[in-house]
């Protein structure tokens, strides 16, 4: 180890990491001072959370330095962070589900005792720790997972997203704790899409863009704007264009998939859209705000809580995602890996949907196959020989190899979920393109994307979810990337906020606020 002489707790500089053939992470850098809280803000997709990954050891970098109080350190493994002063809490629990709370502790060397004090001071004085970590709901796993790091008593403190799954009441305490890090010895390093919060408990901002430290901010009234400017960047001008139609009424109309006042799980709460044929319609949302649950529920995948569905005017209920598919409802998810066989080829691939509605007393009809296939590949420009296995496709052709097989089929209602992820800005475009002539043929899409520049390409309107809840609707042909990006974070803005949707959004604060104060269970909720 190299001593080095400094003045900050910990330093990381030039940490770069690459997958394939995307930068997560171009010589990113993060400066933490002893006893501050500290904020690491960036859109999705900015880098965030590798770069905490790889100063606690979940990740390797390419490239770059760790210093911590002043010794270089080369991180292994998430134990030897652990045993260097640096720890994580994640944004999904790192608890062993089919294990008890116990047996989660003495698999990090937990002491017990100092885990029932920090159990106490967030809000869980009573947690049976003879519980299998499975039956507890997810905001006590966070719960359990922030006391057992606490515990340790960590130089340096890494909370990705923790407060986006507690109730009001559980994330007081939480920031309550964190708040004790300040003119300590110690530090936290704070991750949030909460402004509020940001501007509660932190006190330096790191503000990363596409993988690169883009400046560093004092966290101040007023700091917002210059935040989310260091976000945007020049980054809105880059990349491909498609011409989007502005907003249209559709008043009359029957929307395709109407989605009414559906609620599930936590991060979800009374969401109602209304999706027409011939509509692209964008979700703006950033990371952990409901919208991976609402694609569920959508998708046939998970069962609501409280609300329903209705397709073409008609309600339904989906037990399984063959249903959603019966009713002419296809998800085309982000991570390619859910959707293919990557063993098999990729006209078996586009093919596999097809098989029930081209047999015949038990026999498939291999000509109408071959045709629908080929069009299918035709029309997506699929870069392969199509006997090829998908596992040897690029990133790109794989996704377009997932749309293709709904495409063959005569799509109605597509679920897309961040479909451009890792691709390349070629076929970037060419999927923007697909979805806008699929919306022009008479498909409805729904549309949730990372990169907020695509709802301004592809969308003709867009809705924005915060906290699981509906805050605002705005028009992408008149919304600048900032106005989105403001939205996203329950910023007021004059053009992404309007008067209902700020109020709604107070309701919403209120709603959260009541459940948390009167809630009675471990986690705070009834």
């Amino acid at each position: 180890m190299t001593a080095i002489a400094t003045d900050l707790l910990l330093e990381a500089t030039g940490i770069s990491k690459t997958y394939g053939g995307v930068h997560a992470l171009r010589s990113a850098s993060l400066s933490v001072r002893p006893g501050e809280v500290h904020a690491l803000l960036g859109a999705n997709g900015a880098g965030k959370s590798t770069l905490v990954k790889i100063l606690t050891g979940a990740v390797h970098p390419d490239d770059g330095r760790i210093v911590v109080r002043g010794v270089q350190r080369t991180v292994h493994s998430p134990g030897e962070a652990r045993r260097g002063g640096l720890v994580s809490v994640y944004q999904e629990p790192s608890i062993i589900p089919d294990l008890d709370v116990r047996a989660n502790l003495r698999l990090t060397d937990t002491p017990v005792g100092p885990f029932r004090h920090w159990l106490s001071e967030l809000g869980l004085p009573d947690l049976d720790l003879g519980v299998v970590a499975r039956q507890l709901p997810l905001a006590t796993l966070r719960i359990v997972d922030l006391a057992r790091a606490l515990a340790i008593e960590p130089d340096v403190l890494m909370l990705d997203e923790m407060t986006a799954a507690l109730p009001a009441n559980l994330t007081e305490r939480v920031l309550e704790v964190i708040g004790r890090h300040q003119g300590g010895d110690r530090s936290v390093i704070f991750i949030s899409h909460r402004m509020i919060e940001i501007g509660e408990v932190c006190d330096r901002a790191t503000v990363l863009r596409d993988g690169e430290t883009v400046g560093v901010v004092d966290v101040s009234e007023g700091s917002e704007d210059e935040i989310v400017e260091m976000m945007l960047g020049q980054s809105a001008t880059a990349g491909p264009t498609v011409a989007a139609p502005a907003m249209t009424s559709r008043s009359g109309q029957v929307p395709r998939l109407a989605v009414r006042n559906v609620s599930f799980g936590r991060n979800l709460h009374e969401v109602s859209i209304d999706l027409y044929p011939g509509q692209v319609l964008g979700v703006v949302a950033l990371e952990g705000q409901g919208q991976d649950e609402l694609f569920a529920v959508l998708a046939g995948s998970e069962r609501p809580d409280a609300g329903h569905l209705e397709v073409e005017g008609q309600p339904v209920s989906f037990h399984h995602p063959a249903d959603a598919i019966r009713k002419g409802i296809v998800y085309v998810p982000g991570d390619r890996a859910e959707a293919l066989l990557m063993q098999r080829s990729v006209r078996e691939n586009i093919a596999l949907p097809l098989t029930t509605r081209l047999r015949r007393w038990g026999l498939i009809n291999m000509g109408e196959e071959q045709q629908s296939v080929d069009g299918a590949i035709q029309t997506l420009q699929i870069d392969t020989r199509a006997h090829g296995e998908v596992r040897r496709l690029s990133g790109g052709n794989q996704q377009k190899v997932t749309i293709a097989r709904w495409v063959a089929g005569g799509v109605r209602t597509m679920l897309c979920f961040d479909p451009t992820r890792g691709i390349d800005i070629r076929t970037k475009g060419q999927i923007y393109a697909l979805l806008r002539d699929l919306a022009a043929s008479g498909a409805a899409i729904l549309l949730y994307t990372s990169e907020l520049k695509e709802i301004q390409l592809v969308c003709d309107s867009a809705v924005v979810i915060f906290g699981g809840r509906i805050v605002a609707e705005v028009d992408p042909a008149t919304s600048d990337e900032g106005t989105l990006l403001r939205a996203a974070y329950n910023l007021r803005s004059d053009t992404s906020m309007p008067e209902v949707a700020a109020r709604q959004a107070t309701d919403a604060a209120k709603a959260a606020h009541r459940d948390g104060i009167s809630g009675n269970g471990q986690d705070g909720s009834q």
